[in-house]
């Protein structure tokens, strides 16, 4: 508790949130430590250790709030391992940030219990979800988790109004198939709507899958049309600068609203929440 091994300033794209305060920076925390055990994990380093192993700093939830304020930071972003390890200090942290107006952001698997995401909602106002696959195979031999508790998670927390966006990596041989890319759109449009975005991001080899290659970017290329093709409003293509699926699209004149390279922001036309150029409203959290 207290205890972050990890303080950064981040842009907020690279959580990634894309409907969340475009271009401003947030504030990131991390402790040892999770509930997960990908085999994949980008954040091993600290995530797969106990705080024995780490350089840990003294950052107790007042201070975290106040070096938000200083760093000129509009939010911060409990991340890197998963918050729901140390839920009572970011819980703590996120009341402190509320009172004086400051977003909370949870980057999160949804590996979580009902009664304390229930709880922790109302101060939280929005969370990426990595939603890592769609067959309960997978979870167990892959993640040493559950995909039906995740799936559970992602809808009570929609349901109780924090805005959430999803992440999927795509990993080859693994989750790649265009029937795991089509069951994850369908199962994303049909009980959560389509206009949660979707992330589609390239896997690294890491950790214990240095056996993988990188994910193609036609294979990237291939779910973010798929998901398109399927309704969801705000597809994406991550981990790929320039890619088109970078950008946010209006759904209604197909105009290119919000501009990326990477995690940049090279144009923004989303006004008071809607597109500048025919007025449609586009979910998120703009102010």
């Amino acid at each position: 508790y207290g205890k972050p091994c990890s303080i950064h300033v981040d842009p907020i794209e690279k959580k990634p949130l894309f409907h969340v305060l475009p271009g401003s920076g947030t504030f990131s925390i991390a402790t040892a430590g999770c509930n997960g055990h990908c085999k994949f994990c980008q954040n091993w380093q600290i995530s797969q250790r106990p705080p024995e192993e780490t350089e840990n700093f003294d950052f107790p939830p007042q201070k975290v709030v106040d070096e938000t304020i200083k760093a000129n930071c509009r939010s911060i972003a409990y991340t890197y391992n998963d918050p729901i390890v140390f839920y009572e200090y970011a819980y703590d942290t996120c009341r402190l940030a509320k009172e004086v107006g400051l977003r909370n952001l949870m980057i999160t698997a949804g590996y979580i219990e009902q009664k304390p995401l229930l709880d922790l909602c109302p101060v939280m106002d929005a969370a990426n979800v990595d939603l890592k696959g769609m067959t309960e195979e997978f979870y167990r031999d892959v993640c040493s988790m559950q995909l039906r508790p995740v799936q559970e998670a992602i809808k009570t927390m929609v349901k109780n109004k924090v805005w959430v966006e999803l992440t999927n990596l795509v990993i080859p041989t693994l989750n790649d198939s265009d029937k795991d890319i089509k069951d994850l759109c369908l199962w994303v449009k049909n009980e959560l709507g389509p206009d949660v975005p979707l992330h589609f991001s390239k896997f690294w080899p890491m950790h214990k899958l240095l056996n993988l290659p990188p994910t193609p970017e036609e294979v990237l290329t291939r779910a973010w049309e798929t998901a398109r093709s399927l309704s969801i409003r705000y597809a994406y293509a991550g981990n790929v600068p320039g890619h088109p699926g970078n950008n946010t699209y209006c759904p209604n004149n197909g105009k290119i609203i919000i501009r990326r390279i990477g995690y940049n922001i090279l144009e923004n036309n989303v006004v008071d929440g809607k597109c500048k150029f025919c007025g449609t409203t586009i979910p998120g959290i703009w102010s």
